[in-house]
């Protein structure tokens, strides 16, 4: 397994965390949770590494919907709309994960660009 796939997730996930004002100490621990326990999944499965990322992502998403609530919140529907979130597409996190709004389906940002 290329650790270097490991810390461009990371990077990445950060990278979002960041963006919408959510890089917590909690959260970047869960973060670190997420790489560690991949980390062991791709030494099994050494032909996911591809889905490495979105996989971080969806992790990291679970342990703070747990926590903290929905993270990230989708920004760009507006008029009223409900709180909603973003989900990461597709669903297996590669190869090239994207940021997803659950309401309009539309494509938000790559993974690492909100």
């Amino acid at each position: 397994m290329d650790d270097a796939l490991l810390f461009e997730a990371r990077a990445r996930v950060l990278a979002d965390l960041e963006a919408r004002h959510h890089a917590t100490s909690a959260a970047v621990s869960a973060l670190e949770d997420a790489v560690a326990q991949r980390k062991w999944w791709a030494d099994q499965w050494p032909e996911g590494a591809t889905y490495l990322a979105g996989l971080v992502a969806q992790d990291v998403q679970d342990a703070l919907f747990e926590t903290v609530g929905r993270w990230p919140v989708c920004l760009t529907c507006g008029n009223g709309a409900p709180q909603h979130a973003l989900y990461i597409q597709p669903d297996l996190g590669g190869p090239d994960p994207v940021w997803v709004c659950e309401e309009s389906g539309d494509v938000i940002a790559p993974l690492g660009g909100l």
